[in-house]
């Protein structure tokens, strides 16, 4: 079967100055490799017509699909349509049908339409506007010399639903593709990245050998160490079966005390979940993290049946006087505890979590990295402590998804 391929390209001037994180590339990349379509290059160009132009046609001279994303909105420096006109050797007309779309979504708004907008309703001749149009800047499909190019504007929301409900599907049937590849992500905490992939070795190596599903490894930070299983088939209900079944497999390797989600779900959700079901609330008493346990938590929809709130007890006074704590190192296993205990009693929790310690940069009690986490469930405390060998933001970070993940290894075996 003849293999088709996709190029991205994405506009802008910031991606190059490093002021916006291109991350709308390595998304659509993401989407054309689950839906079987090659990419061999991206490519982030700045807001220069020619060197667009001179990229467009590299593209188009190399790929059977191109995708640009940004560059079409209402400003001047907002090149894309313009380039794709000159590309075409055709001139750029106003959509009267586009002229009512944008004025009635700034009139459903309360505001009356900048003329400048009106830039947004210029199309190629030759060319069509792409049916999704979230925002203001409808999107474009172009037929040239045999290749198809998109384009898509650049706030991520409108680009994502645009290659999701028109381009892709455009994009599979005129490469005939009917087979679907699908990823089931499991979620893990409390080894390395290596540290898994020696434990799967043996099961990678025979996935190589026998086909079927494929496993990858994607260090996420506070979102967990992501175990990927991807495989191929001719209906979703095949390739859920080739996925659950390889999820096993790994689960008998890994084990629930590493996996602590098999649907990518967040260790927020995981915990929230467990307390729900046995009818516990939740406090959090926060040092180093400074709020961002709590921040997490309430970024779950429906976390307020569990979630009490979270004391931020940055100083050691806040510490004594809130939660209780006695005169000890801020950075203690005494002062951990004693602060989880004391958010119970503050919040009116059954479950307490704590968290102090050192993220530096400069060494105040303790060594830098060194964190205290201790969990109150039901008037009983445990303690444990780390020693982070990371800058101050990862050391926040792994702390927060280390104490929740603590939590769901003490519900779990408590249960």
């Amino acid at each position: 079967m003849e293999r088709f391929s996709c190029e991205v390209v994405a506009v802008g001037t910031e991606l190059l100055l490093g002021q916006i994180v291109d991350t709308n590339s390595s998304w659509i990349g993401e989407q054309l490799a689950l839906n079987g379509v090659e990419s061999y290059y991206q490519t982030k160009v700045g807001d220069n017509p020619e060197r667009i132009k001179q990229v467009l046609e590299q593209a188009l001279g190399r790929s059977d699909f191109v995708i640009v994303c940004g560059g079409l909105g209402p400003t001047q420096d907002d090149l894309t349509r313009d380039v794709i006109a000159e590309v075409m050797g055709v001139d750029l007309v106003e959509d009267e049908q586009l002229i009512e779309r944008i004025s009635a979504i700034f009139g459903n708004r309360g505001r009356q339409m900048p003329l400048n907008n009106l830039r947004q309703a210029q199309v190629p001749v030759g060319a069509e506007t792409l049916s999704v149009m979230p925002g203001t800047a409808p999107g474009l499909k172009a037929a040239i010399n045999g290749k198809t190019l998109y384009a898509v504007p650049g706030v991520p929301w409108e680009m994502k639903q645009m290659v999701l409900e028109d381009i892709l599907p455009d994009m599979r049937e005129k490469a005939g593709i009917s087979s679907i590849i699908v990823s089931k992500t499991l979620r893990t905490w409390g080894d390395s990245e290596s540290g898994l992939a020696e434990k799967l070795s043996d099961e990678i190596e025979r996935l190589d050998e026998e086909g079927g599903a494929t496993i990858a490894f994607l260090a996420s930070g506070i979102e967990g160490l992501k175990v990927r299983l991807t495989a191929k088939g001719e209906s979703r209900s095949e390739v859920e079966e080739i996925l659950n079944s390889e999820a096993k497999i790994v689960s008998s390797i890994l084990g629930d005390e590493v996996i602590f989600s098999y649907d990518d779900q967040t260790i927020e959700e995981v915990v929230l979940g467990l307390c729900r079901d046995k009818g516990l609330t939740l406090g959090v008493a926060e040092s180093l993290t400074g709020g961002l346990i709590g921040s997490r938590l309430t970024s779950i929809s429906g976390s307020s049946d569990v979630f009490k709130g979270s004391v931020v007890a940055y100083s050691s006074e806040v510490k004594r006087t809130i939660l209780g704590v006695p005169d000890v190192p801020s950075v203690s296993q005494a002062a951990a505890e004693s602060m989880a205990v004391g958010v119970c009693k503050a919040l009116n929790a059954d479950i307490g979590l704590a968290v102090t310690g050192e993220a530096g940069p400069e060494p105040l009690e303790e060594e830098v990295g060194r964190v205290w986490m201790a969990t109150s469930v039901g008037g009983d405390v445990q303690s444990f402590s780390v020693k982070w060998p990371f800058d101050r933001e990862r050391i926040r970070q792994f702390t927060t998804i280390t104490i929740l993940n603590g939590l769901r290894l003490r519900l779990k075996k408590e249960a």
